[in-house]
């Protein structure tokens, strides 16, 4: 059995190295490298894990492209997880089986950013579909599904982490019966889809005019890439961490209510405790260090 692997972002790291052991995994494609350190392009996750386990990869930026490509390798089953480009007919037809991990419970949060918008919807569980590919958005039929419980520390780092482990896990107990024809799948319930876009520059900034609620979800949905951020004096302050603080009085919306030992901003219905803080070109600091040498913020100030 020839496996294609396609992906990304470290969430199919580990469903790769686990098929890796067990199956014969002929080429991986990744998108191109995108993300610069120190000035120089770096590899993306699947890219430096294909090189780490010695496996054939090309990074394309169309895949719809590649046809006779991947068609020289002989293959039977497509993996993708998070993949990140829209897969065409042409090439899904190559295979005899489709498989996809997404990290959501389909139909809910189908589409390019599920661990995000579940973070910043304030949902309270999520989890990880494995399905079949199709022509559609996310609708194939449904192998096999596990739920997650969102704890109230969790930000999308740390559930794409834990994600990825229960999609590797899911995949492996699940490929061998749908390969078999043993597990047939389940068709969605199109009537109760959601759909997650992914996130778009312009909803990285914190509006200070919402619930307190609302913007401790951007934050940790945002958390710790691509980052949630306050614009203050020309400044994009990011906030990785944020928590509520009972606040009563008049102030309007962004005004800064405290600036030592730690800093406290006015939202609509409270207000928020700056927790974990990264100025441009500097490390990430707690609330409590930031504002004990921080120049931004003066007390009494509305941002």
């Amino acid at each position: 059995m020839n496996i294609v692997f396609m992906g990304t972002p470290e969430f199919g790291c580990k469903a790769l190295e686990e098929l890796n052991k067990k199956y014969n995994v002929v080429l991986v494609i990744s998108q191109p490298n995108r993300e610069k350190k120190h000035g120089k392009l770096i590899d993306t996750p699947i890219a430096s894990k294909a090189k780490e386990l010695n496996l054939n990869l090309i990074q394309v930026e169309d895949i719809n492209k590649e046809e006779d490509l991947i068609k020289s390798y002989n293959p039977d089953v497509l993996i993708t997880a998070a993949f990140g480009q829209y897969i065409k007919s042409n090439i899904l037809n190559i295979f005899k089986y489709k498989i996809n991990i997404h990290a959501s419970l389909l139909p809910l949060h189908r589409g390019g950013a599920p661990i995000q918008r579940a973070l910043i919807n304030g949902d309270l569980k999520t989890g990880v579909t494995i399905m079949e590919m199709s022509k559609g958005l996310d609708k194939g039929k449904i192998y096999a599904m596990k739920e997650y419980q969102i704890l109230d520390d969790d930000n999308s780092t740390t559930l794409f982490e834990k994600l990825s482990i229960i999609g590797k896990d899911l995949l492996m107990e699940s490929i061998d019966d749908i390969i078999s024809g043993k597990n047939q799948g389940v068709i969605q319930d199109d009537s109760k889809a959601t759909f997650s876009k992914n996130i778009a520059p312009e909803e990285e900034r914190i509006d200070l005019n919402k619930n307190s609620k609302d913007i401790i979800n951007l934050i940790r949905g945002l958390a710790l890439k691509p980052g949630a951020y306050l614009e203050v004096k020309d400044i994009k302050l990011k906030i990785y961490k944020a928590s509520y603080v009972k606040d009563d009085s008049n102030n309007k919306p962004g005004t800064v209510l405290k600036i030592k030992k730690g800093v406290v901003i006015k939202t609509l219905d409270g207000a928020i405790s700056l927790d974990l803080v990264q100025l441009p070109g500097k490390n990430i600091v707690n609330g409590i260090d930031f504002s004990n040498g921080q120049k931004i913020f003066n007390l009494g100030d509305v941002i």
